[in-house]
Parts: structure tokens; sequence; C-alpha cells
């Protein structure tokens, strides 16, 4: 059985942004890491996902790579981990643990300006050096 506590699995998100590299750390700035039971229907309609369809996580703001001139005084970025959703998609505890460092890892490859498809190549590259 998965242990589903909200509190246990904040501790896992932040357990994964600590794992980060310091010079990761240091540099993001002007984001702010939530956790959500799950996506909400104007989350999904926004990324065109549909109803029921499950999103692990979201990047919301404007990413470090488009910082400028201009851009003071902005809202901070948000980044959501879905509790609900990585639950759903894993299927035992140390499935969920892997799975949200993956998503956090994601999401803030998002916030330094990295696409979909580049977070993703990323991703494959961060396995392949396990």
């Amino acid at each position: 059985m998965i242990m589903k506590d909200s509190v246990v699995f904040q501790e896992l998100v932040e357990e994964a942004l600590l794992e980060l590299p310091e010079e990761i750390r240091s540099k993001m700035d002007n984001v702010a890491l939530c956790v959500e039971k799950k996506p909400t229907a104007e989350q999904l309609r926004k990324l065109g996902t549909r109803s029921g369809g499950i999103l692990l996580g979201l990047y919301e703001g404007v990413p470090k790579t488009t910082y400028g001139r201009g851009f003071g005084m902005i809202l901070p970025d948000k980044i959501t981990i879905f509790q609900e959703s990585i639950y759903r998609f894993a299927g035992n505890p140390e499935a969920v643990k892997e799975l949200v460092r993956k998503v956090v890892r994601h999401e803030i490859a998002h916030h330094f300006g990295f696409d979909e498809k580049q977070a993703r190549e990323l991703e494959r590259r961060s396995r392949k050096k396990k």
C-alpha cells in the first residue's frame, strides 16, 4: 500500500529539490514550488489535457531565459507537483519517490527555459548516466 500522506509527499518534493546540485539551486529565483492534490479543470484546459488525463507537474511563469529589461516586479513562477496524479501513475513507494524526483527536475528545467522536448532529452541523458 502506498502512503498517501500529504506531509510525507511534501517531504519527498523538498528532498527532490535538495538533491539538485547547488549550482542549479542557487540559480533558481522568483519561483515557488507547490504541492496540490490534483490539477484544476482550468489547468487541464490550458494545456489541452482531457478531463481525467494525468498531469504530474506544471510550470507556470516566465522562464529565466526570457528575463530581461522590463521584467522587474513580476509575480513568482509557480511549479506545481500533483500528488494524486503521481500516486495514480506510480505503483509503489519507491516508484513514487523516483517519479517525484523526475517531475521536480522536469518542471525546474522549464524554469530555466527548456521546452518540453528539451526537458525530456535532459531526463533521458540523466537516466543514461546512472
